[in-house]
């Protein structure tokens, strides 16, 4: 069962492993943990609802409660301590295209506002309701969930925008085929919330972000049905595709999307190399994406990062294994770890393989038999890192991370400006911050940044809140300021509106407001999201 106040299914959870919690201290403090509320409290908080009755509406609390809020850090607050604020007044479970479009029909008759939901996976605050004098509808796409068709010849199959990522891998797995979009909310998010929030997977050096996946769809909007044709290529004109990438709900529903889909690899393995420094390790992995090598996914950490990843990973007899060989190779306290995926035919990922360990070596790089291992744990594990935030939570130490992309001559400057902002946004209340960044999708003229912050939980709601808010602050406004994206693959929501107009400049986002009105001229599609009503 889906975890109503936390990241998951409540049947698994992630222990801490030994020595984990003296590390924690060491880095941030000793901390306590909070006392939260329970579900029944939560449930009894929920108004009565101003929706009247309809057959596709349902207005029972907990359905409410459910579908209130996200995955974002002010999400996990609002539920782990009952502040929730505004609750949506009925769930909609729509099955098809005519559902959607009555309830929008209803929405536009009576001035209800409706939030498209999807996984609920959203950490930036697009599916949260907001204060309004009319009542707030949110629509659940989970049941539009089929594989509506599927072509071998064109590779293309359309589904239901609601369906999930594993149920969506295994019935094209079914056929032989894969999408091989792998976001880290994979496990509950869905097709329709990867276009909406222009979402990236982990492999999508190999298969591509999402915006080179979709090839056409549906939309209901409150003007009406947007066609979206799938071609290999046009020049007609403006991509019709590009109106509804990114547009996060506020234009309409999407009900169907046609993606491009790839065979199943004949190999899909991952391994790892550790540098001597960060240094180092970032001209090698640099080298590696701009000779555009036929690789799947490339990952960077920092020392900071790797050392916090072993400290928390268990496995100490294999780490300890680990740090003895490197140590006989000169890499040390300074080590970098650097994980790569290659995917597709074995001959050629044999020879990438071969390759990416050669202009490593240049630079120092070690690749060791006990690399493969570590690639292997990665995979294993690559859903269940955000069970963690559950256990640090419970332990009373708060977990959020940030994003951002950048170009190759700004990314050092970018980090080293964003960490520096994180660790002394709360020295004033005498509150040590735990960063650590690892480039996560790597391109060859840029590479996106995601950066961790680990802080202590205050002994009230309201600091605790205050604290994430002032450091949530301190490092966006650094990043659109010094040359990155507000957002690499989170999108916009309500966290990242402030800092768009920065990045889109007046009058761009004069041209995002215009077209949502266009779709949306009665302002009922996701209210104040990515740009506001006014």
């Amino acid at each position: 069962m889906k975890r109503w106040n936390g990241w998951g299914d409540t049947t698994h959870h992630s222990h801490l492993p030994t020595g984990a919690d003296i590390f924690l201290e060491s880095r941030v403090g000793k901390a306590t943990p909070p006392k939260d509320v329970t579900l029944n409290q939560v449930v009894a908080s929920v108004p009565n609802s101003r929706l009247s009755a309809h057959p596709l509406i349902k207005t029972d609390p907990q359905d409410r409660l459910m579908h209130a809020r996200g995955q974002s850090f002010g999400d996990w607050h609002a539920l782990r301590t009952g502040q929730i604020g505004v609750f949506p007044d009925g769930v909609a479970y729509p099955l098809n295209d005519e559902d959607v479009k009555a309830l929008i029909a209803y929405a536009k008759e009576t001035g209800i506002k409706l939030i498209p939901y999807g996984g609920g996976t959203s950490v930036v605050g697009h599916i949260n309701p907001q204060p309004s004098d009319q009542p707030v509808l949110t629509v659940d796409m989970g049941r539009m969930n089929r594989l509506l068709s599927l072509d071998a010849n064109t590779r293309h199959a359309t589904f239901g925008a609601g369906i999930a990522g594993p149920d969506l891998e295994a019935m094209l797995r079914a056929q032989g085929f894969t999408l091989g979009h792998y976001p880290q909310s994979f496990e509950y998010s869905t097709l329709g919330g990867w276009i909406a929030a222009r979402s990236s997977g982990q492999q999508s050096l190999h298969y591509g972000r999402i915006e080179q996946l979709f090839a056409g769809g549906r939309m209901e909007s409150p003007l009406g049905t947007l066609e979206m044709p799938s071609f290999p290529a046009s020049a007609a004109g403006p991509d019709l595709r590009q109106w509804v990438l990114g547009s996060e709900g506020r234009m309409g529903i999407i009900t169907q999307a046609t993606v491009r889909i790839s065979p199943q690899p004949e190999t899909d393995e991952f391994r790892a190399i550790f540098f001597p420094d960060f240094e180092s390790g970032i001209a090698a992995v640099r080298e590696i994406v701009q000779a555009k090598l036929p690789l799947s996914m490339l990952r960077f950490s920092t020392a900071v990062e790797t050392e916090t990843n072993l400290a928390l990973a268990g496995k100490r007899r294999l780490i300890n294994l680990l740090e003895d060989v490197l140590s006989t190779q000169g890499i040390k306290d300074k080590k970098t770890m650097f994980i790569f995926g290659v995917t597709g035919d074995k001959a050629l990922a044999r020879l990438t393989v071969k390759i990416v360990h050669a202009i490593a070596g240049r630079y120092g790089g070690v690749h060791l038999r006990i690399g493969k291992i570590f690639g292997g744990q990665w995979r294993k594990n690559r859903f269940h890192t955000p069970y963690l935030r559950n256990t640090l939570w419970d332990e009373g130490y708060a977990v959020d991370t940030v994003e951002t992309a950048t170009d190759w001559t700004n990314t050092p400057t970018l980090i080293g400006l964003m960490e520096r902002a994180l660790h002394e946004a709360l020295a004033e209340l005498g509150e040590k911050v735990h960063v650590f960044t690892h480039l996560s999708h790597l391109y060859p003229y840029g590479t996106s940044i995601y950066t961790t912050y680990v802080f202590r939980i205050a002994s009230t709601p309201d600091e605790t809140l205050r604290r994430w808010k002032t450091l949530k602050s301190a490092v966006s406004r650094v990043i659109v300021e010094n040359g990155g994206t507000i957002s690499h693959q989170h999108g916009v929501g309500l966290d990242h509106m402030p800092y768009l107009p920065i990045e889109k400049g007046e009058l761009g986002i004069q041209a995002i407001q215009s077209a949502v009105k266009f779709f949306d001229p009665d302002g009922i599609m996701n209210p104040n999201k990515l740009v506001s009503n006014s």
